[in-house]
């Protein structure tokens, strides 16, 4: 079965030149790609800058995604915001796995499972949406919390793992050294993906273990998803089998 996943930094749909909130920018994005699964990283819930809007339901109801998870990470005065799930797929196991470092921004890991079919038969995917910290000393304890925690030390090693999101790793360092040794592999080469309208560090990612297949990987380099946020939105075509071997 093959399926596309969206992974965007969305900056509370917050163009990151103008400043204006347009989430209709941000909609015109994910609609053109049509994701099975989108990941969002920043995203609003109940805070002005952003209409007050719960962010995951104002975007997966105009998507008509109606499977999604909200991790919410930072609590401001009025409001606050995390990490979104979206999904065609019914989502279930849903935990917001804690990977703050006292006494750095809160920062977390949504983690979801589904069930998808493939002919006659069913398998588990597991996914993993993260926001990591902006040091590179905070990044690598939290990646090892994660790669450590019950929800993902226990699985079998075929089991079908996504993680994804904005790792904030500009030199590519947190792959070779800590995700290819726990089996991940990155879905395609590393992408530039910030800042959105010169892009020049590739913060975003997208990693695989088990039995999924990366068929394609891209940044998008639309026009809307430039001034639509800070970051760029990276994709990747992917697909799981019944029983076949994992692959790059």
């Amino acid at each position: 079965m093959r399926f596309r996943v969206l992974s965007w930094n969305i900056h509370k749909g917050i163009g990151g030149l103008d400043r204006r909130y347009r989430p209709e920018r941000t909609l015109e994005v994910i609609r053109h790609y049509r994701p099975d699964l989108v990941l969002m990283q920043e995203v609003d819930e109940g805070v002005r800058r952003s209409s007050f809007h719960r962010q995951v339901d104002v975007l997966g109801d105009a998507l008509e995604l109606r499977h999604r998870s909200y991790g919410p990470n930072v609590k401001l005065r009025r409001g606050r915001y995390g990490n979104a799930t979206l999904s065609r797929w019914p989502l279930t196991h849903i935990t917001n796995i804690d990977l703050t470092l006292k006494p750095k921004k809160r920062r977390g890991a949504l983690y979801t499972r589904l069930r998808v079919r493939i002919g006659r038969h069913t398998r588990t995917l597991v996914v993993l949406n993260l926001h990591l910290g902006l040091a590179g000393f905070e990044r690598s304890i939290q990646l090892k919390r994660l790669l450590k925690h019950q929800l993902l030390a226990g699985l079998h090693g075929r089991t079908p793992v996504l993680l994804a999101g904005d790792f904030n790793d500009p030199s590519d360092t947190l792959g070779p050294r800590l995700l290819q040794p726990a089996g991940f592999r990155r879905a395609g080469t590393a992408r530039a993906t910030y800042p959105a309208f010169w892009p020049l560090r590739p913060l975003d990612g997208i990693f695989v273990r088990g039995d999924l297949k990366r068929v394609r990987a891209w940044a998008s380099r639309m026009d809307s998803a430039r001034a639509a946020s800070d970051h760029l939105p990276i994709l990747a075509d992917l697909s799981i089998g019944a029983t076949g071997q994992a692959r790059t």
